[in-house]
C-alpha cells in the first residue's frame, strides 16, 4: 500500500525534514532534532502538522441522542463551543478509538458537531460510526488542513496573524477544550484550545490554500517546526495515551486508567456499559501505570515488566522514553491490580537484565 502525503509535503522537504511512514502516512518525525523540538514547545510555541488525523463532521436531528450510545461520556454536559475527549467502544468495552468531539451551536433543526479520530482508524473509524449515523456523517479529511501550534507562547503568537481586535480577544479567552471559528487568511477557520503536549496550545483546522500560507507565516514569525518524535515524548511526559501502543481493541477503558471518562450516573445506555459494569464489580486483573527508572534505563513498547520477587513476566511496556524535560526514563505499562499502587516497585527487562521501575502517579509533567 503506497503511503499519503499531507498538504504540507513539499513544505516539510523544503524544511529540512526526516520523514518516516506513520498510520499509513509519510510525516516528518524531525527537523533540527527531538531533544530541541521538545524544548521549543516546553519554552516557546511550535507547530505540528496533524493533517493526517481524521476530520469529520455529522449533522442532522436528534444526533446528541444518537451520539450518545455511542461513548462512555455524557455528550449532554457540552455547550456550543466545548469538546469532549473520550473513546468509542465496541460490544466487549473495547476500545475502537480515543476521539474528541466538538459541539456546534445548531443550524436551525440540525445539531452540528466535528469529530477528530486518529490517523491509523480513519477508515475503521468512519465505517463504524457510519452504520449508527448513516449520511449525517461526512468524512472531510481530504480537502483540510490540520495544525497544532503549542506551547506557553502558542496564543500570543497566532494572535499576531489575526487581523481583527475582537478575534485576538477571542481566541485569549477561549477555555480549555472551547473552540470557535476565527478569520485566518480571509477565510473562518476552526480553532480549539486542545493539544497532545501537556502545553498550552491551539490546533486549528482550514482549507489546503490558507493552511499551507497559515503554516509559512508561522514559520516565520519563528515558531518551531516539530515532529512525530517530539510529539511522542512531549505526550508521553505528559501521561497521555497512543492508541495502538497504550490502549486498543482489546483493552476497556477502566484498564486503560481512563475511567473518568465513564459517566456512569449519568449514562445508563451505552455500547459496552454491561460489560464495564461487570468488570468493576468483578474486579480488574490489569492496569495501566506510570513508571519511573534511574540512570538512562529506558523502557520502550513491549518490554517485559517482571514480578521483583520471582523475576516471572507479570506485564508489558506500552510506551516509554527518556525524558527530555525530567532528565531520566519514563514509562506506561500493564501489570496486575495488585502491583498498580503508586510506590509498588517492579523491574523491566532491558537487554537481558532487570532494572527496577517505581509505579507512580502520571501525568509525568504537568505544565505550571
Amino acid at each position: 500500500m503506497n503511503t499519503l502525503q499531507t498538504p504540507l509535503y513539499d513544505l516539510h522537504l523544503a524544511a529540512g525534514a526526516r520523514l518516516v511512514e506513520f498510520g499509513g502516512w509519510q510525516m516528518p518525525v524531525q527537523y533540527q532534532g527531538i531533544i530541541a523540538e521538545h524544548k521549543a514547545v516546553r519554552s516557546g510555541v511550535g507547530i505540528f502538522d496533524v493533517s493526517h488525523m481524521g476530520k469529520f463532521v455529522v449533522r442532522g436531528s436528534n444526533i446528541l441522542e444518537r451520539l450518545q450510545r455511542l461513548v462512555p461520556s455524557n455528550l449532554a454536559r457540552l455547550a456550543a463551543g466545548q469538546a469532549q475527549y473520550t473513546v468509542l467502544l465496541n460490544e466487549q468495552a473495547g476500545i475502537i478509538d480515543d476521539v474528541i468531539f466538538y459541539r456546534h451551536a445548531d443550524q436551525g433543526e440540525q445539531e452540528y458537531w466535528t469529530i477528530i479520530v486518529n490517523a491509523a482508524t480513519t477508515a475503521k473509524d468512519y465505517a463504524w460510526l457510519s452504520s449508527f449515523l448513516g449520511n449525517d456523517l461526512v468524512d472531510h479529511s481530504p480537502e483540510l488542513l490540520l495544525l497544532a501550534v503549542q506551547g506557553p507562547q502558542a496564543i500570543a503568537t497566532l494572535s499576531k496573524l489575526l487581523g481583527d481586535d475582537q478575534d485576538a480577544k477571542d481566541l485569549a479567552q477561549l477555555p480549555r477544550f472551547g473552540h470557535t471559528e476565527l478569520v485566518i487568511n480571509g477565510v473562518k477557520a476552526f480553532v480549539a484550545r486542545t493539544g497532545y503536549t501537556g502545553e498550552d496550545g491551539i490546533e486549528v483546522m482550514l482549507p489546503i490554500p490558507q493552511g499551507r500560507q497559515l503554516w509559512q507565516d508561522l514559520l516565520g514569525l519563528g515558531v518551531v517546526p516539530c515532529g512525530l518524535g517530539c510529539r511522542d515524548t512531549l505526550r508521553l511526559e505528559a501521561g497521555m495515551h497512543l492508541y495502538g501502543q497504550d490502549m486498543n481493541d482489546q483493552t476497556t477503558p477502566l484498564e486503560a486508567d481512563l475511567g473518568w471518562l465513564i459517566h456512569w450516573q449519568e449514562k445508563d445506555d451505552f455500547i459496552g456499559r454491561e460489560v464495564l459494569a461487570q468488570q468493576k464489580q468483578q474486579g480488574l486483573t490489569r492496569k495501566l501505570v506510570g513508571l519511573t527508572l534511574t540512570g538512562r534505563n529506558i523502557a520502550r513498547h513491549d518490554y517485559p515488566i517482571l514480578d521483583p520477587a520471582t523475576g516471572a513476566a507479570i506485564g508489558i511496556i506500552t510506551s516509554g522514553t527518556l525524558s527530555p524535560t525530567l532528565g531520566y526514563p519514563v514509562a506506561m505499562g500493564y501489570v496486575p491490580l495488585a502491583m498498580a499502587q503508586v510506590g509498588q516497585t517492579v523491574q523491566v527487562q532491558i537487554r537481558q537484565q532487570a532494572f527496577t521501575a517505581t509505579v507512580v502517579k502520571r501525568p509525568f509533567y504537568k505544565a505550571s
